[in-house]
């Protein structure tokens, strides 16, 4: 069985909201763990576990970070920890897999499908194997207890349902 740890160094962790339905907003964890462990090459029967510290969350707005961190959204205090543990993962080709698992925010958990593009895998100037994937989904915060809203004068909303996640994971495979 090998075993990858994520390389914080070389990976992100990022989401994106529409905000008042007419522009994104980007955020981050710059906090999280991630383990993969695979017996085949091609990541087959790759099982991934995933955490992230809600207290690491920046938007780039103190105000808002701290708003997000509140009980209207994460409740960070409560449940300092995001979990994401797969189920299966599906290959569609040399680069296409689609990742299903078990997101967990505040105290709910959901099953959820991530599409993962794996970049490769090679060796690094010092002589560490790392692999690189991309993994995308989209969740609606509602079903996590995130259930803050407002509306501005006009009735539009100010906050989606809808959050983007994009995560870009370098893997390195442990002694």
């Amino acid at each position: 069985m090998a075993t990858y740890k994520i390389d914080p160094v070389h990976s992100e962790i990022t989401f994106k909201v529409r905000h008042l339905m007419i522009t994104n907003v980007t955020g981050n964890f710059s906090k999280f763990d991630a383990t993969l462990d695979s017996d085949t090459e091609d990541f087959t029967d790759a099982k991934v576990t995933f955490e992230a510290d809600v207290n690491s969350i920046s938007t780039n707005n103190e105000q808002r970070d701290g708003h997000l961190k509140s009980d209207d959204f994460f409740s960070a205090a409560k449940f300092p920890t995001m979990k994401f543990v797969s189920t299966s993962i599906q290959k569609k080709n040399d680069e296409d897999y689609i990742l299903n698992g078990d997101l967990t925010i505040r105290d709910v958990t959901k099953p959820i499908s991530l599409k993962v593009t794996y970049g490769g895998t090679m060796v690094d100037p010092y002589g560490q194997a790392k692999a690189g994937f991309e993994v995308e989904g989209k969740i609606n915060r509602k079903e996590f207890g995130l259930l803050w809203n407002g509306l501005t004068e006009t009735g539009s909303i100010v906050v989606s349902d809808e959050v983007k996640l994009n995560i870009q994971a370098q893997m390195v495979k442990q002694a």
